[in-house]
């Protein structure tokens, strides 16, 4: 009989290392194929799951069963990207004042990433709300019911955020068809 996730987190939180092992193996994939949709490329994907994977035996501490494991999970994960993404433009801040040479291979470095195919551009140019949600509902194949519990939003929030992902996506095509 496969033990549920719930129960296998739970143990985990405990310090059982096997359940704390058949956890990850379960759920590794998701947890990268999450933070590739949310981060946007696969070393900061990897970045993000290996980070995550180092944090989880403490995380897993304040893990209470009340919710599906994986539901849980996609929290954490969304919390990680969303703490990497605040890291990483407060280092950008950081960085903007060192004169123009950093400036111009910025610059050079924006050209280069322009090569990304549509989509993935498309997707980086939403709000970070967004993202979460198209990566919850397309990404991870939930239901808006779904998504609306892993974030903690009602289902009609869910509903007008991808008519929105629609609407840019759409005005982004109108405006490259030009």
């Amino acid at each position: 009989m496969k033990t549920s996730d719930e129960a296998l987190a739970l143990a985990a939180a405990d310090g059982d290392g096997d359940a704390f092992g058949l956890l990850i193996r379960r759920h590794y994939d998701r947890i990268y194929r999450m933070g590739w949709r949310l981060c946007g490329t696969q070393h900061d994907a990897e970045d993000l799951a290996h980070d995550i994977m180092a944090a989880l035996p403490a995380k897993l501490r304040s893990y209470r069963g009340d919710a599906k494991f994986t539901t849980w999970l996609y929290r954490v994960v969304m919390n990680a990207a969303t703490d990497r993404a605040r890291k990483s433009q407060r280092r950008a801040k950081a960085r903007d004042g060192w004169g123009e040479d950093y400036q111009r291979r910025a610059a050079e470095q924006a050209e280069a990433h322009e090569a990304y195919d549509w989509l993935q551009t498309a997707m980086r140019t939403l709000p970070e709300e967004l993202r979460e949600t198209i990566a919850l509902t397309l990404g991870e194949d939930m239901t808006q019911k779904e998504a609306a519990q892993v974030m903690g939003l009602s289902e009609g929030t869910i509903a007008w955020r991808m008519s929105e992902v629609k609407k840019h996506l759409r005005a982004l095509a109108e405006k490259e068809a030009i």
